[in-house]
This record gives C-alpha cells, sequence and structure tokens, in this order.
C-alpha cells in the first residue's frame, strides 16, 4: 500500500497506475536500506585502494608505474561505459535487477586476484569490478534520487556519496590492517567477498524498486513536473551530444568530472607509490587515504545540504579549486603532519564537489531520462579513471611521480576555471535560466 492508500506496483510497467509520495521522511525506510547498500558498495573498492599497488611490487615484481596504474585505467574504462548503459537500462527495465547482477561482477574480481599469478590477470579482474561499481552505484544513487523527488535533492545525493566513500575509507582502513597482519592474499579479498553477500541479501530482500517514484514525479508529483510536463526520453546518442555540448552548464560540469577522477586516480595509484618510496608503512598508507576518504564521505551530507540552500555553484568550484591546492601541498611537503594535511584538504573539496555535480544533472535531466543522464555524465566523470592514468602514468615514466602529481595539481586548476566561466546554477530555486532542452527542445526531442 502508498501511503496515500492506494495499492502499490513496485513494477517498472507500473508507470501511470499509482502516484507514489516522494521525499526523504516519506520514504526514510527504503533511503537507509539504499544508504547502507552504497556503503557496501564503497568497502568493495576500497580495499583495492590499499591492497593492490603494493601487491604489484611484492607479488608479481611489477615496477613500471605505467603499468601499475594500469589496472585503474581498465576498471575506469569499462566503468565509464558501463555507466552509461546502465543509466539508460534503468529507465526502461528498473534499478534493482542492475543492482543485483552488479553484485554478482564482484565475486570474479575477487577470485581471480586470489588466484592470479600473473599481473595481467589482476588487469582482467578490474574488468569485473569496473563492472561491478558501474552497475551497483549508479542504480544506488539513481534510487535515492528517484525517492526524494525535487525537494532536499542535494541533501539526498550528500547522504548517498557520503556513505559510499565513509565505505571506501572503512574498506581502505580495514585492507591496510589486514595486509600488515595476513598478507597480501587472500584476505583483503575475502572480506570484499563477504561485503558482497550482505549486499546481495539486503538487495534480494528489503530493498524495493524506485522507478515508480521516478515516474510518479514526471507526471506531476512535484510542482516541477506540473509546470512543465514529462518529455519523451531521446535517443542516447541525442542525450550524449545535448550533455556534453548544447548544455553548457552539463558541458562544464561533464569535464569537472573527467578531471576529478584525474585527481581521485592521484590518490588511487600514485599517493601510496609516493609514499611507499618514501619510506611510509602499507598501514600508514592505508590510513592517509582511509582519511581522506572518511573528509570525502562525511563531508558529503553537510555539502549536499549546504547546496540545498545556496545554490551548486559556489561549492562545485570552491571544491575543486580546494582540490588542487590539495594536491599541492601534497607533492610539495616533505612531512608526515603536511601530507596529513595535504588529504584532509582534498576530502574537503572532494565533499563540496563530487555529489553537487551528481545533482546538477538531476535538477537538469527530466524524471523520464534522468537515468541516461546520469549514465552520460558518469560516462565522462569516470572516463577521467580511463585516461587520467595512463596519461599521468605517462608523465611518471619520463619525469618522476612528483612531476606526475603537479601535472595533475594543474589541470584541476583549470577545470575550476572552466566552472567559473560556464557554469549557470541549476537550483530549482535560483536557476535564472531554464534547462537548455526546455528552451530548446529540438536538442532532446526523438527524430521523426
Amino acid at each position: 500500500m502508498t501511503q496515500t492508500g492506494q495499492p502499490r506496483d513496485d513494477s517498472p510497467a507500473g508507470e501511470g497506475r499509482v502516484h507514489h509520495k516522494l521525499g526523504l521522511r516519506e520514504n526514510w525506510w527504503q533511503f537507509s536500506l539504499f544508504t547502507i547498500i552504497t556503503l557496501l558498495i564503497g568497502m568493495t573498492i576500497g580495499v583495492e585502494r590499499v591492497a593492490l599497488p603494493p601487491l604489484a611490487q611484492h607479488a608479481f615484481g611489477v615496477t613500471s608505474v605505467l603499468y601499475i596504474v594500469s589496472f585503474i585505467a581498465a576498471f575506469g574504462l569499462v566503468k565509464s561505459v558501463m555507466n552509461l548503459v546502465a543509466g539508460r537500462l534503468s529507465d526502461r527495465r528498473g534499478r534493482k535487477g542492475i543492482l543485483l547482477a552488479g553484485w554478482a561482477f564482484a565475486i570474479p574480481y575477487a577470485l581471480i586476484i586470489i588466484f592470479a599469478t600473473a599481473w595481467w590477470q589482476v588487469i582482467i579482474a578490474n574488468l569485473f569490478l569496473g563492472v561491478n561499481q558501474a552497475l551497483t552505484w549508479t542504480m544506488s544513487v539513481t534510487a535515492k534520487i528517484d525517492l526524494v523527488g525535487p525537494v532536499n535533492r542535494g541533501l539526498a545525493v550528500g547522504i548517498d556519496e557520503s556513505a559510499g566513500y565513509v565505505g571506501v575509507g572503512v574498506g581502505g582502513f580495514l585492507a591496510g590492517l589486514l595486509v600488515t597482519s595476513y598478507g597480501l592474499r587472500p584476505t583483503p579479498y575475502l572480506l570484499v567477498l563477504g561485503v558482497v553477500v550482505i549486499g546481495v541479501l539486503v538487495t534480494l530482500g528489503p530493498a524495493k524498486e524506485t522507478l515508480p517514484f521516478a515516474h510518479s514525479e514526471s507526471m506531476g508529483s512535484g510542482p516541477d513536473a506540473k509546470v512543465h510536463p514529462a518529455q519523451p526520453a531521446p535517443k542516447l546518442t541525442r542525450l550524449g551530444v545535448y550533455m556534453s555540448w548544447h548544455d553548457r552548464s552539463m558541458l562544464a560540469v561533464c569535464q569537472a568530472g573527467f578531471i576529478n577522477k584525474f585527481a581521485d586516480s592521484l590518490v588511487a595509484a600514485f599517493f601510496p607509490l609516493f609514499l611507499l618510496r618514501r619510506g611510509v608503512s602499507v598501514a600508514e598508507v592505508g590510513l592517509l587515504v582511509g582519511i581522506y576518504a572518511w573528509v570525502w564521505g562525511f563531508g558529503q551530507v553537510a555539502s549536499g545540504a549546504l547546496a540545498d540552500r545556496i545554490g551548486r555553484k559556489f561549492p562545485i568550484t570552491v571544491g575543486t579549486f580546494l582540490i588542487s591546492g590539495g594536491l599541492a601541498v601534497f607533492v610539495g611537503a616533505s612531512s608526515h603532519a603536511l601530507w596529513y594535511l595535504a588529504v584532509i584538504l582534498m576530502g574537503a573539496g572532494m565533499a563540496l564537489v563530487y555529489p553537487n555535480l551528481i545533482t546538477t544533472v538531476g535538477d537538469t535531466a527530466d524524471p523520464k531520462w534522468r537515468g541516461g543522464a546520469l549514465g552520460v555524465y558518469r560516462l565522462w566523470r569516470d572516463g577521467g579513471y580511463a585516461v587520467g592514468p595512463l596519461v599521468l602514468g605517462g608523465v611518471a615514466v619520463f619525469a618522476g611521480v612528483s612531476v606526475a602529481i603537479w601535472v595533475g595539481t594543474v589541470l584541476v586548476g583549470l577545470s575550476g576555471l572552466i566552472l567559473l566561466l560556464l557554469f549557470k546554477e541549476t537550483d530549482p530555486k535560483r536557476r535564472k535560466h531554464e534547462p537548455a532542452w526546455r528552451t530548446h527542445p529540438e536538442w532532446v526531442a526523438p527524430r521523426a
């Protein structure tokens, strides 16, 4: 039953049969379940960030920086493409089934690494992890946006991303402890398998399909939808061109997500190499990576709520410059205290940027094709994982890891300038311009 007393139809095909109440308070139980799911998803990727770079050197004798960071490029390539596929499919088939499929891909990832005898097998394993993260995380954040509707959207995404990156920090910290106590394999990846089992049980059990909530929003459950009727879903190619070029605010958002992953790939692959070469223990590397993720994670709740009150542009732009500053402090420092300061600055910047970039897409897209729009954005964003490690790894080969981090610092700073110039406020309560697709419907309309 719905809260209005009508029968509930939670199937994707249930569009048009019932209006579902939207809101964080109205759907707190389902929202909480998907938050737990996001925490578990973050733990899965957190293990890799600490356990894999030393595995390359100590288990497989890999010394090439470019070869070591190739696992992130493989991960990012698959994740970015599967984000696009998952977002589009979820608009047609629903969120829950794709989420379950995503959990299944984490199992071969863990097993391949446990039994791997060569580094190329680890790279193959990361293809499975990329699919896992794309399907699960895309669905978990989309589900939360479905449940809350247009009100408090920033807070909802902030909570989602907070849970995920707290999970990344927990996974990284636990991996560091497990590696120190029991070795590089298999214990950290047994932790991954345990997390997957819990995730499957929660998803199969109490978690519900949320696509009908998006349909309710598009049919008029919110004030924005009443004024602007839902539009037909555009072709994926048209949606990609719209997000990447026609709407200059979305272009700015997409490039910001792309460069954001350059910065995050530095933390995932280059920071451990940088620190290990300076005699820092694996346990302390895990702690530094964990602090970065925890500041990022916990800060996103406040950041999302802040964006609901002052708009999206200020926190996104300030946060981008803060990330660049944190990178500069890290690479320019030679003391433990400054390294801790640097990861705190970077985590705070990520907290301001990361959830609010997603929220801008939720602000802009029609609920009918929001999953596809989020998929396009996440294609761009996680494409940074595919390109960043290769570009920065190439710089590291010829000029050193420190120079690669400096290059990342400059690129993030330039991304902030692009946001200043192109990005227009998208918060429905504060924007001065309608989304570009409303003034130019031909940009997203299906061709006749």
